[in-house]
């Protein structure tokens, strides 16, 4: 009995330490305990607050998957000759792996926005965080990556991160809507 005791006595403090250690996703999808996520606290910048709807130049929101049913995903918003512009390409290799190739290509096109609609893409954008850029060698991951260039962003406040998971969905779907189908 005795050494029951002294067993768990011992164990309950490394299960609790090892269970301290577990952290839960954020809504954005990510891990708290990511290495280096908070590299840039204090240095941020929030879409809506320090960053303007006449700031943005170009919008990237990418996202691939190389593995069994491989996909890639790319939508950009920018302005160009002083139009705001929708681009869409979309890979795909169904029954088979990746990465997909320019032959992959099932869906690409541009559309013109309205003010309307760029008000509404800025709109999901808004209270979003742009952080600096960050280099990494790690592979593996499907995104999506999401990058902001706007007119102070020195090369280096680039890196975007949506203020939910809820909004990136509903980003998500108000670009499928903007492209058109093929």
């Amino acid at each position: 009995m005795k050494m029951k005791k002294i067993v768990a006595l011992f164990i309950l403090p490394v299960l609790a330490f090892a269970l301290s250690a577990c952290t839960a996703p954020d809504d954005k999808g990510t891990n708290f305990g990511d290495p280096g996520q908070w590299d840039d606290i204090g240095t941020g910048k929030t879409m809506g607050t320090d960053i303007q709807i006449e700031d943005i130049t170009d919008f990237y929101y990418t996202v691939e998957n190389i593995n069994y049913d491989a996909f890639y995903q790319r939508y950009r918003f920018y302005v160009e000759d002083g139009k705001y512009l929708f681009f869409h390409e979309t890979r795909q290799r169904k029954d088979d792996y990746g990465p997909c190739t320019e032959n992959d290509t099932t869906s690409v096109g541009t559309v013109e926005l309205t003010e309307d609609q760029w008000s509404a893409f800025y709109e999901l954008l808004k209270g979003g965080s742009v952080t600096a850029r960050k280099e990494s060698a790690d592979s593996g991951g499907t995104g999506p990556w999401l990058y902001l260039y706007w007119k102070n962003d020195q090369s280096k406040y680039q890196q975007f991160a949506f203020s939910s998971y809820a909004t990136e969905q509903k980003f998500e779907e108000f670009c499928e809507a903007l492209a058109p189908v093929k």
